[in-house]
């Protein structure tokens, strides 16, 4: 998929991304980038970027990248494992910018590195790891005739 078609796809339905204002901006073979505003969405009590909405960030990045990977779409999902995130410095406003790039690509699992530094700076901000199970999907029962 080129980077409009990922738009369309991930713009299908309401998400949580939508919610917190991310937005994919380059799909390549190597990589995957989006950004997210850190405003009064994402910001915890202390104005700060909230760790949750980092993690949210890089999930949402990783989930994607990895969906993306998959052979066919309609005969498998890729869905999260586990993540982890380490929170390196902390960010008021402006943007983040994310990119989730591959450590593993297997057939049952994946390993995605996300790095999400401050728009403004270059500052990295988080890096986070997502394992993402490859799953098969079970086909939708016909109706009996």
């Amino acid at each position: 998929m080129n980077l409009e078609e990922v738009k369309r796809w991930t713009a299908s339905r309401p998400t949580l991304a939508d919610a917190l204002g991310m937005e994919i901006t380059a799909v390549t073979d190597d990589y995957i980038e989006g950004r997210m505003p850190v405003d009064g969405r994402t910001h915890q009590p202390m104005g700060l970027l909230h760790g949750g909405a980092s993690v949210a960030f890089a999930e949402t990045l990783g989930s994607i990248a990895a969906a993306l990977r998959l052979p066919d779409r309609s005969k498998q999902a890729a869905v999260g494992l586990e993540i982890n995130a380490n929170h390196l410095k902390g960010v008021r406003d402006g943007w983040v910018t994310g990119r989730a790039t591959p450590v593993h690509i297997g057939r049952s699992t994946q390993v995605w590195e996300i790095r999400i530094t401050h728009e403004e700076t270059g500052a990295l901000v988080c890096i986070s790891r997502i394992t993402m199970a490859v799953v098969d999907i079970a086909p939708k029962p016909q109706p009996a005739p």
